[in-house]
């Protein structure tokens, strides 16, 4: 286990809607990985996309509860990205940008095939622009604005998935709503909370390597990374509310305790024995990452 060095490991989930199994799931791999390696554990709220605030905190209470009926704990202020968007715009200085006036159908119709993420490539179309056109465009929509990374390619280490190595395409910063984009926000908000260690659902493998890139532009030194199977319907596609009892309350209303729903998730990860009653502290000392399923887990009804 000396992937990773002393330092910090994080959940950060966004307060769109109760928890499911999956992202449960992910939490306590997070948690198990930052722990077995002597690391603190940071929690993250990414709200930037949540449009009430009041319905935001309540989900955010609502999954803080969930994570801590299972037994994880964190260290340290919960941190919000909603409270942090001077710190965003702060990061921007030193790096090379433009505006870039393109629509998501142009760029879908202009750039290669997307990434497993569903992430398109862009194709750099607003670097050529001329002035004149500049203009035009000026003043019809507001701009996002993209880093210049001028074709640069960045390899990060995965635990689970070795070395993985990504072109960096100029990739949005800031939204044209001047929303600090996920890409910018993750990157500083792990700079600053010292977490050198990232465990995340491995659909956004294909994203490690720009975000590791741009840790670089900003000075600061990528994490270590390991990107885990996701959770999944019975088609195979990613678990969701509408796949029935997979929150810890739907699955209350049925009977199910938070330990047994514990119990379940572990045994996903052939950490426990069915109807085995285990904690987050016993399921820690079976930890062993070479060890963990590298398919994505189907949740039956």
């Amino acid at each position: 286990m000396d992937d990773f060095q002393t330092g910090a490991g994080r959940f950060a989930p966004s307060p769109t809607s109760e928890l499911h199994l999956g992202n449960l799931r992910t939490a306590l791999l997070a948690w198990l990985f930052a722990r077995s390696t002597g690391r603190g554990f940071r929690l993250r709220i990414e709200d930037l996309d949540t449009v009430r605030v009041a319905v935001a905190r309540g989900v955010e209470r609502s999954q803080l509860g969930d994570l801590a009926a299972i037994g994880l704990d964190f260290d340290g202020e919960v941190v919000r990205q909603s409270e942090r968007l001077d710190v965003y715009r702060a990061a921007l200085a030193g790096l090379d940008t433009y505006d870039c006036y393109c629509t998501r159908k142009e760029i879908a119709e202009a750039a290669s095939a997307p990434h497993g993420d569903g992430y398109r490539p862009y194709p750099g179309t607003c670097l050529r622009l001329s002035a004149r056109r500049r203009a035009e465009l000026a003043a019809t929509r507001p701009p996002a604005l993209r880093v210049r990374a001028d074709g640069a390619s960045s390899t990060v280490h995965d635990v689970l998935h070795g070395e993985v190595t990504g072109v960096v395409d100029d990739f949005v910063l800031v939204r044209n709503d001047g929303t600090p984009a996920y890409n910018l926000a993750v990157v500083v908000d792990d700079l600053a909370m010292g977490v050198d260690q990232v465990v995340r659902g491995d659909d956004l493998l294909s994203s490690a390597p720009r975000q590791a890139w741009l840790a670089t532009r900003l000075g600061g030194t990528p994490p270590g990374y390991a990107h885990v199977p996701l959770a999944v319907n019975a088609d195979g596609k990613r678990l969701a509310k509408r796949d029935g009892a997979v929150s810890l309350s739907a699955l209350a209303r049925l009977g199910t305790r938070p330990g047994q729903v514990l119990t379940r998730i572990a045994v996903s990860l052939q950490l426990a024995e069915p109807e085995e009653p285990v904690t987050p502290s016993v399921l820690l000392d079976r930890f062993d990452p070479a060890m963990l399923p590298r398919d994505p887990w189907v949740v039956s009804a």
